[in-house]
């Protein structure tokens, strides 16, 4: 079974309707000795002349001729399929750990959603363990964490920066231990910070034990302990309390982009987003705010 070469179906096509070399090498963007080279090729193929060309004329021959309409049909096929392939809608998963937080969340969205409206984009906002556990499982394309001593083969986003975080009005008295709320199991972050708390002899106990980083979040805005978060993500209503309680100042992190996606189309959505999210990003403010009711969020963008 003979196998045709689009490229050189393409070549015979146009030289058949601008009846010139010359024109038909402009119109593909190449040179009349490459169309040349093709056309001789799919003659080889077929098995037939399809273009007698003399120093003063080009015309079909009469296999040409025959040969031209089904040649059209062939290409017609061609992009249609192709089209088919790149508006075809596509189902892309991104989960964000619930410490890295989302303030960038509607730039992400925007930016994918212009990049490529036929992505349905599904976010989904966990602790990153169970992130990276469904990562690996081969059931979400894409995670953006904080980096892990484990997790290297990620693009860099950019830093991030920690802090004690309490509501105004939190008491804490001298020689007491300092209570902490605290995920469960405690996060890396978390880990550090009482790392941090016992190479400075501070006293601590686990006041309160939350399922995630929201419920985390909820307990210090509730006044019931203080924790500690990404200055981007702080809760509403609490305020930085290092200084004030001489808590040890925390090291920054990087947050990671990881993804195993390969195709020209998935790369592309993954510049786009991360490109999106460095650009969104800014220097640490005091305070900041977790978005509220996004727990998972499935987002169908363009449809």
């Amino acid at each position: 079974m003979t196998t045709l070469d689009i490229d050189a179906v393409k070549t015979f096509v146009t030289i058949a309707e601008l009846r010139s070399f010359t024109r038909a090498a402009d119109a593909l963007g190449t040179t009349q000795g490459a169309i040349s080279v093709k056309l001789k090729r799919l003659e080889r193929q077929v098995g037939h002349r399809l273009i007698e060309r003399t120093p003063r004329l080009v015309r079909l021959s009469a296999q040409g001729a025959e040969f031209l309409a089904p040649a059209r049909e062939l290409l017609a096929a061609h992009d249609r399929a192709v089209a088919g392939l790149s508006s075809a809608r596509r189902r892309f998963s991104l989960g964000i750990a619930t410490h890295v937080g989302a303030p960038e969340l509607p730039t992400l969205l925007a930016r994918l959603n212009a990049h490529d409206p036929m992505l349905t984009i599904e976010v989904r906002l966990d602790d990153a363990r169970d992130l990276l556990d469904t990562f690996d499982r081969g059931m979400i394309d894409a995670v953006i964490i904080f980096r892990d001593d484990d997790r290297r083969d990620g693009v860099v986003l950019g830093p991030d920066h920690f802090g004690w975080f309490a509501t105004p009005d939190f008491l804490h008295r001298d020689g007491e231990p300092f209570r902490l709320a605290a995920s469960s199991p405690a996060c890396g972050i978390l880990n550090t910070a009482t790392r941090a708390l016992d190479a400075a002899a501070l006293p601590w106990t686990e006041t309160f034990l939350g399922c995630g980083a929201f419920a985390v979040a909820d307990a210090v805005s509730a006044g019931l302990a203080i924790s500690v978060f990404s200055r981007r993500v702080a809760p509403p209503g609490t305020i930085e309390v290092t200084e004030k309680f001489g808590l040890p100042a925390l090291p920054p992190s990087e947050i990671m982009l990881l993804s195993t996606l390969s195709d020209t189309r998935s790369r592309a959505a993954l510049k786009t987003l991360a490109s999106a999210f460095r650009e969104h990003h800014r220097p640490p403010a005091s305070a900041g705010s977790i978005a509220e009711n996004t727990r998972t969020v499935a987002v169908a963008v363009g449809s």
